[in-house]
């Protein structure tokens, strides 16, 4: 049972046997007692200390008296004939709490009371099993268990004052035996399989479990380190990774002078097993046996030596950079050893500097470091509490110019900021895996993560700024080289977007950058549509010619954005004329490309004009005033068509058995009759085979299309028959290799050949149509010409 009364300096007096407290001449400070009662006695002076003991029935002496006066202790007197010993109560550095365990014959005993002055203060009993379940630990936060032991042999060395030698952390990887026989196997490369990791062995030469750090040890929450920023839950760590912990320390009782060895085990029952006694010994030692590593984070950890000291070192780093730097820490996996202090060494590109920076108060800190190149893979900033990493995010790209390696006098490095504050102390959640700190709307005017980021950025940047010209001035460099090269279209509202929204990293994909510059594009295009809504609301009180001033900006970027859209454009088309340039070469299979691809080109297949969206489409290729149009069937069976009714047994055999050479269907009207009717036939590239027929010869192809829509046979978009237009003029285009079949069919159709030869045009009386047959490098040769002044005027190349 647990007891703990509080009662004025007056109450306490009334205890002391003998007006004793006078005689040692103590001060009169808050004590704690039990009421003084009939056959019971109870004394209590002083505050921090050790627990003492005395006889059965006797007062302490005077020689006692005063050793406890002189240590300033807590203490207690107990005088009841049923106890065959009275326990002095255990000191505590905290005059706020004071507590003793009695035999539990005391919790029965009713006499046990507050006495008049006292309050009552009766401790709350606390469940470690509860505790461990509302303890949260991700499972690849595995090795935060052994970070906490060795940050606790940090501060144990911290804390000798005795210490003459520098202080030595070790950390011994142990792994479960190896099954069965181990065969070389010859196929397989690289290291052999690791086994399993089963347990840790730390070790320290700090000041140990004294019985001080043995009482925080079995108390929950313990503020006995809260200077350092401890939470006191750094060992429920260890039983939620671990099945349990044994503690074997040799220390030098400060006040015996002598050596002790005190150990114990920790398990889900709490401590057990707990046995001290003096020993023959000269320096201190202190093990820490972590066992049973859990499958779950085991199979989450880093598994090698070499890894696990690396992720130790990283975790630890603040105390290497710290003034008075950290002891000498090993980690020993199968005979090798990883020295975390030569791997600092390793780290480091040159020396650490801090800087401060203030937020409603609230002061922190920023280490900046530079380390080797080689050393991680990006730049990171580390968010720490009481000396350990908690959280560490790439600023990749958060820091313009910022994003990878930099260099300067001393060669290459990258760079960590290690951010520390009281403020992250108080809010770090007790497991160390996060801040209890909202990502944005910090309460109260706190600051929060977003708020305190970008300070600490600023102070980033600042530290790093000789060294971000260079990247800066690459980034300007690949962004323009795109722009001019890859997409015009952005050149004139580049002035509009943000330096700082412009840096990207130098080797950027194209893919990538586009996306960018398209999101910047995008928010400026918001921003427009927002601010119209403003700007042509004259304000109260404005004159006339800031009015003019407003309006003239405004309408710039919208005029720059519209010259965007048009560049755009016209990049559009120069895409497309190297990709059908393309096309039509021969392949690497010494093949053309079939139709299928070069129909998509100029048109998607198997689509109308109500699926599609008009920029889908490249009829300009032939003639611009193809772009525009109200009804176009591309690559259907006719009987398939809503806008059909043919019935014919051609039909199918046209549209169905080759699918690839069915015609485009072009109208310029949706008015009846229609004022003219396009019909397009393309044909694979080198193809040779032209002859008489409506199923070889493209000519005939095309014109018994039209001939079929100027009979009646087709119906408009909206099902409604097109009546006989046999005056409605005509457009026949073929698109083909000039092949001698084709050229045959061709002079057989009364055609004239161009002036290069690479083409025939001419007039059907009977159809009242117009045909050209042209050649793919005549198609690409003259969408070329028609849009080169366009393509001059962006600075595009062309051919």
């Amino acid at each position: 049972m647990v007891v703990a009364t509080s009662v004025s300096s007056q109450a306490w007096m009334q205890s002391a046997p003998g007006g004793s407290h006078r005689r040692c001449g103590l001060r009169q400070v808050g004590c704690f007692a039990l009421a003084r009662r009939p056959r019971a006695a109870l004394i209590a002076l002083g505050f921090g200390g050790i627990t003492r003991r005395c006889i059965a029935g006797q007062a302490p002496s005077r020689e006692l008296w005063h050793t406890w006066s002189r240590r300033q202790c807590w203490g207690a007197w107990l005088h009841h004939p049923t106890f065959a010993a009275t326990h002095c109560l255990t000191s505590h550095s905290s005059r706020s709490c004071f507590a003793t365990r009695l035999n539990s014959s005391v919790g029965a005993n009713p006499s046990l009371r507050t006495g008049p002055g006292m309050q009552d203060a009766t401790q709350m009993r606390t469940s470690l099993r509860g505790r461990l379940r509302n303890t949260d630990l991700p499972f690849a936060h595995g090795l935060a268990p052994l970070f906490e032991a060795v940050v606790n042999s940090i501060h144990a060395i911290d804390g000798r004052r005795d210490a003459t030698g520098m202080g030595h952390v070790s950390v011994l990887v142990c792994r479960e035996p190896q099954t069965g026989l181990a065969f070389q196997d010859e196929s397989r490369r690289g290291a052999p399989p690791l086994e399993p990791i089963s347990s840790f062995v730390v070790s320290d030469n700090g000041e140990g479990f004294n019985d001080e750090n043995y009482t925080s040890f079995q108390t929950l929450d313990s503020e006995h380190k809260a200077r350092l920023g401890c939470r006191g839950v750094g060992r429920l760590l260890w039983l939620k990774a671990f099945d349990s912990a044994a503690i074997d320390s040799t220390f030098k009782d400060p006040l015996d002078d002598v050596y002790k060895n005190r150990i114990f085990k920790f398990g889900l029952n709490g401590v057990k097993d707990s046995c001290v006694e003096v020993v023959e010994a000269n320096h201190n030692k202190t093990t820490i046996t972590l066992n049973g590593f859990r499958k779950a984070y085991r199979e989450r950890s880093p598994k090698s030596g070499q890894t696990i000291a690396t992720a130790l070192m990283e975790h630890c780093l603040w105390y290497f950079v710290r003034n008075g730097g950290a002891p000498e820490i090993e980690v020993i996996d199968s005979g090798e050893r990883f020295s975390l202090t030569e791997m600092y060494e390793n780290y480091m590109h040159t020396s650490a500097k801090a800087e401060h920076f203030t937020l409603s108060d609230n002061v922190f800190e920023i280490t900046h470091l530079k380390l080797k190149a080689n050393s991680r893979q990006s730049p990171a900033l580390a968010w720490c509490a009481a000396g350990r990493v908690v959280r560490e995010e790439s600023i990749t790209g958060k820091v313009p110019g910022l994003f990878g390696k930099l260099a300067d006098s001393d060669g290459d490095f990258l760079y960590v900021g290690y951010l520390t504050s009281p403020y992250l102390d108080d809010r770090v959640r007790p497991e160390r895996t996060e801040f209890a700190i909202p990502e944005n709307g910090g309460s109260l005017g706190l600051p929060d993560l977003s708020r305190i980021r970008s300070e600490a950025l600023k102070c980033s940047q600042d530290f790093l700024r000789e060294a971000l010209c260079a990247s800066v001035e690459a980034s300007q460099q690949r962004v323009d080289y795109f722009v001019r090269e890859r997409a015009p279209r952005y050149r004139t509202v580049l002035k509009h977007i943000a330096d700082e929204k412009l840096a990207v990293d130098p080797g950027i994909s194209d893919k990538d950058l586009d996306l960018i510059l398209h999101k910047q594009l995008a928010e400026l295009e918001s921003s427009l549509i927002s601010e119209g809504h403003e700007v042509l609301a004259i304000r109260e009180g404005e004159s006339v010619a800031r009015y003019k001033e407003r309006l003239s900006d405004y309408l710039s970027k919208v005029d720059d954005v519209k010259k965007s859209d048009l560049a755009d454009y016209v990049f559009h088309r120069k895409i497309v004329l190297d990709v059908l340039r393309r096309a039509i070469e021969k392949q690497p299979d010494d093949r053309y490309a079939r139709e299928d691809l070069i129909h998509e080109f100029i048109f998607p297949m198997q689509k109308d004009s109500d699926s599609i969206h008009l920029d889908q489409s490249n009829l300009w290729l032939l003639d611009e005033r193809l772009a525009f149009h109200d009804y176009l069937a591309s690559d259907k069976p006719l009987s398939s068509l809503p806008i059909t009714g043919s019935k014919e047994g051609k039909e199918p055999d046209i549209v169905a058995l080759n699918v690839f050479d069915e015609p485009i269907l072009v109208s310029d009207k949706g008015a009846l009759p229609l004022g003219s009717i396009v019909v397009i036939e393309l044909k694979r590239p080198m193809r040779n085979d032209a002859r008489e027929g409506e199923d070889k010869d493209p000519i005939t192809q095309a014109l018994g299309y039209l001939d079929r829509i100027r009979k009646g046979q087709v119906t408009t978009a909206r099902g409604r028959p097109i009546p006989r237009s046999e005056e409605i003029p005509g457009f026949c285009y073929i698109v083909c290799e000039i092949t001698p079949s084709v050229e045959a069919r061709c002079r057989l159709a009364n055609l004239t050949v161009t002036a290069d030869r690479m083409g025939f045009f001419g007039y059907n009386d009977n159809y009242k149509s117009y045909i050209e047959v042209m050649s793919y490098d005549r198609l690409l040769r003259g969408a070329e010409e028609r849009n080169r002044a366009f393509f001059s005027k962006l600075g595009l190349p062309h051919n």
